[in-house]
């Protein structure tokens, strides 16, 4: 009988060569490299690629474990035996390679086609190698670190583990959580109040930001003293974070400040929204000045020093709250004028600039807007009736909601730049989130990024 037994022994056993990885492992690895792969919306590096398809299959890994600890429990040994004999093993290794590289041949004819669109060189072998690489280091690293706290779970017992995990959260919560973002409060705090020497402050005291000006160089931060200097034909008037307490007293500062340097003797006033760290788009800004011949004032006021994407998810209502504060002032100015010497009002948002703006128009304003242009504007999270949209089909922003997991996005109000991926349930949502970080690498055109069309596209008053 053991004469027998042995003979039935797989050649590769006896000679003692490298275990194969179990079917589940084989299912897993394929089937999320597969979903890393499905079709984005932009070009991607291979370090993001190789990140994001390392993370999903450590992701797969972890839950085929969890999935193989309760099914060993329910399935009788005999039968995981024959799950996982060795013919077993090889069939799923040799399937989920061959579909791992088919995943691969496709993301590469998907990739070069939206590079091509883009006019970005194509993707060869070493880029893929790359990637591939990076996502096997990714992958191994994670899943060495959950082995690690698998055993370590093990050792201290059911118990102790739970009071790690108690105190690992209650720690993360107190103390890591606010010391990570104090730290990243405090880079945002420097980065705003930064003086970029190159720029050189107004001196006229007609101009804002000069020593005679309401609201003073330091106080209009960063991106103000970028916006307000590049100020040539048009009247600029930017209100920082450090320009005023609160939003109110800041619009109500900006309306002074445009008052005095006479942007409402102009022939329109945009109220353009910045977004999150107070950046208002020079593509816009010159679209808006070829629009109007220069005889237009263009005013922000500033609500965050922190990215937009910080500020979308943990502090909304200050952009919606600065906005609608802005455009009431500015309106309300407008609407105290002699009808004759009143000019035409426009409002202008990008990305959270656009989130903020719609909420302005959900307040009454006293005078109404001539036209209003959102670009890139964040999907279900701004009011698009009646407004000048200008959105590319291959911006993520456009895309990304938690209802992309399971619904199609409405893409009737954007233009097709590049190709679009197939809508595939969950597939597309992570896919939308991983090129999220990579929306501003593309030219202008493509992606999030917009040119001055965001100004030449206003419309006139009616």
């Amino acid at each position: 009988m053991s004469v027998l037994n042995a003979s039935r022994t797989p050649a590769l056993a006896r000679v003692g060569a490298p275990a194969l990885p179990r079917v589940s492992t084989s299912v897993a690895v394929a089937a999320m490299s597969a979903i890393s792969l499905a079709p984005g919306l932009l070009p991607r590096s291979a370090v993001l690629q190789g990140v994001f398809s390392g993370l999903l299959v450590a992701a797969g890994l972890l839950a085929m474990w969890a999935f193989s600890a309760v099914a060993r429990r329910l399935v009788s040994d005999r039968v995981k035996a024959r799950f996982d004999e060795h013919h077993w093993r090889i069939s799923a290794l040799g399937l989920s390679t061959a579909a791992a590289a088919i995943a691969v041949f496709a993301a590469s004819s998907w990739q070069n086609s939206l590079r091509a669109a883009m006019g970005a060189p194509s993707a060869g072998l070493l880029h893929w190698a790359e990637a591939g690489c990076i996502a096997a280091l990714t992958a191994l690293g994670l899943w060495g670190i959950g082995v690690g706290i698998s055993k370590a779970l093990r050792w201290m017992g059911f118990a102790r583990s739970v009071g790690a995990l108690v105190m690992g959260v209650l720690g993360v919560q107190l103390v890591v959580g606010p010391v990570v973002w104090n730290g990243l409060a405090d880079s945002f705090d420097k980065s705003n109040a930064y003086i970029d020497t190159a720029l050189t402050q107004p001196l006229s005291a007609s101009v804002s930001g000069s020593p005679e000006s309401l609201i003073s160089w330091t106080s209009m931060g960063a991106e103000g003293r970028k916006f307000v200097a590049a100020g040539e034909d048009s009247v600029r008037v930017y209100a920082g974070l450090d320009s005023a307490p609160d939003a109110a007293s800041r619009a109500a500062l900006a309306v002074s400040e445009l008052d005095r340097v006479g942007g409402f003797a102009r022939n329109s006033v945009v109220v353009a929204v910045p977004t999150g760290s107070g950046w208002i788009d020079t593509h816009a800004v010159d679209g808006i000045e070829q629009r109007f011949g220069g005889d237009v004032a263009i005013v922000g006021q500033q609500y965050s020093d922190a990215p937009s994407w910080a500020t979308f998810l943990f502090s909304r209502d200050e952009a919606e709250d600065s906005a609608t504060a802005l455009f009431t002032a500015i309106g309300t100015h407008i609407a105290s004028m002699p009808t004759e010497e009143r000019p035409d009002l426009f409002l202008y948002g990008q990305s959270l600039g656009a989130v903020g703006g719609s909420a302005a128009l959900m307040e009454k304003s006293p005078t109404t807007a001539c036209d209003v242009l959102w670009a890139g504007p964040p999907a279900g999270a701004t009011r698009t009736e009646g407004a000048t949209v200008l959105a590319n089909t291959s911006d993520p922003v456009v895309w990304w909601s938690p209802a992309l997991a399971t619904q199609k996005p409405d893409l009737s109000r954007a233009v097709q730049d590049a190709p679009i991926p197939q809508w595939i349930p969950g597939v597309t949502f992570l896919q939308t989130t991983a090129d999220m970080l990579g929306s501003l690498g593309v030219p202008a055109g493509h992606g999030h990024r917009y040119g001055t069309d965001q100004g030449t596209a206003l419309r006139t008053c009616s």
